[in-house]
């Protein structure tokens, strides 16, 4: 009876509890906690080096300086869009670094979607998990902005610039 009973349960399973308990790596290879961010804005961000937008590496960069106190920026790189992001982590690094000064957080490479999508992606992307709704990634730079405590608030395309006010107006608070 308690087979059927679960068997027809209209009880959802559970889902990701808190975008604190994702993990994450940087590019050289360590842990990232991201409840070090608590208390922190986080704005995620999947990049690559050989996109039409990665010139918002630049514009990413401003933010994070100019937020820094109230904000983390964390780049993501993907190469699911057009194969545009084929470096290494060393490659990647350096890129960031050479051309666009990049001093924000930049994890390993990661699935933003489909069968091996990371589990932040999952988080970011379901409403089940977030909260608040759903979303596809459509393409590279696209942005995911989480409140302080750690509560989903929107996602932004690719055409969004990083500095655009739909982003930076949560930040002035």
């Amino acid at each position: 009876m308690a087979f059927l009973k679960t068997l027809f349960s209209k009880e959802k399973p559970q889902s990701v509890t808190s975008l604190y308990d994702v993990t994450l790596k940087s590019l050289s290879g360590e842990h990232i906690n991201l409840n070090d961010f608590r208390g922190k804005y986080i704005l995620f961000v999947n990049v690559a080096s050989k996109c039409g937008f990665t010139p918002q590496y630049k514009e990413l960069q401003e933010l994070h300086e100019k937020y820094h106190k109230n904000l983390q920026v964390i780049g993501l790189p993907c190469n699911q869009f057009g194969n545009q992001e084929p470096g290494n982590a060393q490659e990647i690094e350096s890129f960031c670094e050479v051309n666009y000064g990049v001093t924000f957080l930049i994890t390993e490479k990661i699935d933003v979607t489909g069968d091996h999508q990371h589990p932040l992606y999952a988080w970011l992307t379901q409403k089940e998990n977030n909260g608040v709704k759903n979303s596809s990634v459509k393409w590279n730079f696209q942005k995911y902005l989480v409140d302080p405590e750690g509560q989903f608030i929107d996602y932004f395309y690719s055409t969004t610039s990083p500095l655009n006010s739909k982003i930076t107006e949560h930040l002035k608070h």
